[in-house]
């Protein structure tokens, strides 16, 4: 599938933006106030930087094909908080509290020293240029084209923050156990409608949950196959603390081939978190879900537009933040 297209710029190195900075200078106007994001960033600065990105990425998938789902879910749980910032990756230290050891992240945020490996690679072709932010986005992107996904031209020039946020990423991060209402509702916190809360959810159509994070789905709930809960209580014990960490496909039929078969799960009831099938559980989801079953082309053209708009919260340009060297802290 062709790359779907986003607005381009110069990345502030043509003629083009020098002839606007001096106009919106003699404007009197903030040049904070008119930064974005554009798919051209790089172009002068470090054309090299996506090739740098898909090497790592393809070797790391190849060694371990659940590692793809693990960076697209990092851009995920990063951007949620605070933005798309790279406050993830930012570790603990005796004087910085990060995200890592939030409840959604602890124990299963994972891919962390593939990040560091397209990092050291990036710094090889330009160094000081590229943010981990920007790293995590175009990697998010890749792992997902790799898996059979839709490709598309990622929007960058975001920085990197300085600060982390572990009440943030403990509240603003959706958890397995989260009904529609609540999907709704977080994902709209973060600009994101209803419609690009379902398409992304289709995310989970790659990578696997651990027990702790479905079991009272498989025993508890009643929207659930029957053959399919049991199937999932052998490996997860109804005892909490017991086989926590033992881990089930998210989706049973193909966990590392990006597709649509996320939703035609749901509609069978065979979705494996809460959260999953309660998209397709007589609610106004339905339909989407449906939608998705009928015309996979049709998930993947709103999930494109679902990542772009995520990609968009609230990133930190111009002289905001900075570039880290090392993405686990800041400089």
């Amino acid at each position: 599938m062709a790359a779907a297209s986003a607005p381009k710029c110069s990345g502030g190195r043509g003629v083009v933006a020098l002839l606007l900075l001096l106009v919106l200078l003699s404007a009197g106007t903030s040049t904070s106030s008119a930064a974005q994001l554009c798919t051209s960033f790089y172009s002068y600065s470090c054309p090299g930087v996506y090739d740098a990105v898909r090497s790592v990425v393809q070797s790391a998938i190849a060694r371990e094909q659940r590692m793809g789902a693990s960076i697209l879910r990092l851009f995920f749980h990063d951007c949620f908080v605070q933005g798309c910032d790279a406050s993830l990756l930012l570790d603990d230290t005796p004087s910085f509290q990060g995200e890592k050891m939030a409840n959604p992240n602890n124990g299963s945020a994972r891919g962390f020293e593939v990040i560091d490996a397209i990092k050291s690679a990036v710094e090889k072709v330009c160094p000081g240029v590229v943010s981990c932010a920007d790293i995590l986005a175009i990697a998010a992107r890749d792992s997902v084209v790799i898996l059979g996904g839709p490709n598309w031209d990622v929007k960058v020039g975001r920085r990197d923050s300085t600060t982390a946020s572990f009440s943030g990423a403990n509240n603003n991060i959706p958890p397995p156990t989260s009904g529609l209402a609540n999907l709704t509702s977080l994902f709209a916190a973060q600009g994101l409608s209803q419609k690009d809360m379902v398409a992304l959810s289709g995310a989970h159509t790659i990578g696997l949950a651990r027990c702790t994070n479905f079991r009272a789905h498989v025993y508890n709930d009643t929207n659930i196959d029957g053959s399919f809960a049991r199937t999932r209580q052998l490996v997860c014990p109804r005892t909490s603390g017991s086989g926590d960490n033992n881990l089930a496909p998210l989706d049973l039929q193909t966990p590392i081939v990006f597709e649509n078969n996320y939703y035609k799960n749901l509609v069978c009831k065979k979705g494996l978190l809460h959260s999953d099938q309660d998209l397709f559980n007589g609610g106004s989801t339905d339909a989407q879900v449906q939608s998705y079953v009928s015309s996979q082309s049709a998930f993947f053209a709103d999930f494109v537009t679902g990542m772009i708009k995520m990609g968009d919260i609230t990133p930190l340009t111009s002289s905001k933040g900075e570039i880290r060297k090392n993405c686990r802290r800041i400089n």
